[in-house]
């Protein structure tokens, strides 16, 4: 073999492994777990990024792409109180899919308080499944009027318009006040955004575990979802999962009794930032 072959040879692997390198981050950030290094979590700093998680130990706390103790210092949380079986259930909804309303159903018999968080639409294209949501006492959190990326909103006012447009929204549909918790669409944020929303009155949530439930043409059966959400759940966290799925309506009274037979208990956002 020539040295030109070899040098070939070695170029092709190395674009290979880089070509395998990238899938396998894309596949993880497809996810909501974009990959990250996983150093200890007070080593890591809050920057601004795609939200992301990497599991190195099944059934135990991932570490995030930004400390607890970091994040805190903006009125942000992804996890809970990681000494308590307890599990914080919340619902991305962008839009109305035929499905809430079996997910309340299972949430209802579980007598689990879960967080929804809405954009406009949902609240324009299904304001009775919004009310029945508040008058369950689920709390209704803001994910924006228009779902944008807003880690590419640097002005206040900007920003302040997503959020407050939404929140009046709400009251004008249910009478009630939108509550104060904010998640970041896609969780595409920045450091600034994060004061945003802290000066605003808002706690940010961010989320400890998730899996690929949002895309509508590709559901995933209930023996995936159950491969990633029994054994990745863990003390103290908090739950993402789509109202647009067909698997989380069909699963998800099954799913709660198996966390339940796991010792686990479900308790709202309200008490999440105070036992941490």
């Amino acid at each position: 073999m020539s040295r030109a072959d070899r040098r070939s040879i070695l170029a092709f692997s190395a674009m290979t492994a880089l070509a395998l390198a990238a899938a396998v981050i894309l596949s993880l950030r497809d996810s909501g777990e974009a990959a990250i290094p996983t150093a200890s979590p007070a080593a890591i700093p809050v920057s601004a990024s795609d939200w992301g998680l990497s599991f190195p130990t099944e059934g135990e706390a991932p570490v995030g792409n930004a400390s607890p103790a970091e994040l805190r210092k903006y009125d942000t949380y992804y996890l809970g109180d990681t000494s308590q079986k307890v599990i914080y259930l919340t619902f991305d909804c962008g839009y109305e899919n035929g499905y809430t309303e079996r997910i309340l159903d299972a949430l209802k018999k579980h007598n689990a308080p879960a967080a929804f968080f809405v954009v406009g639409h949902m609240i324009e294209s299904a304001p009775d499944i919004v009310r029945r949501m508040a008058d369950e006492g689920h709390i209704v959190g803001n994910h924006t009027f228009h779902h944008p990326d807003m880690s590419s909103i640097s002005r206040q006012s900007a920003f302040q318009e997503e959020l407050e447009s939404l929140a009046a929204l709400y009251q004008q549909t249910t009478g009630r006040p939108l509550s104060r918790f904010y998640r970041p669409p896609q969780g595409k944020y920045s450091v600034e955004n994060l004061k945003q929303a802290q000066a605003l009155g808002y706690k940010t949530i961010f989320w400890s575990l998730a899996y690929v439930d949002w895309n509508t043409d590709n559901q995933p059966t209930a023996e995936q979802a159950y491969a990633k959400l029994l054994p990745r759940i863990h003390d103290g966290a908090v739950v993402l999962l789509h109202s647009t799925s067909r698997t989380n309506a069909e699963i998800l009274d099954e799913l709660l009794s198996k966390w339940e037979a796991m010792g686990y208990t479900f308790r709202s956002l309200e008490e999440l930032s105070g036992n941490i």
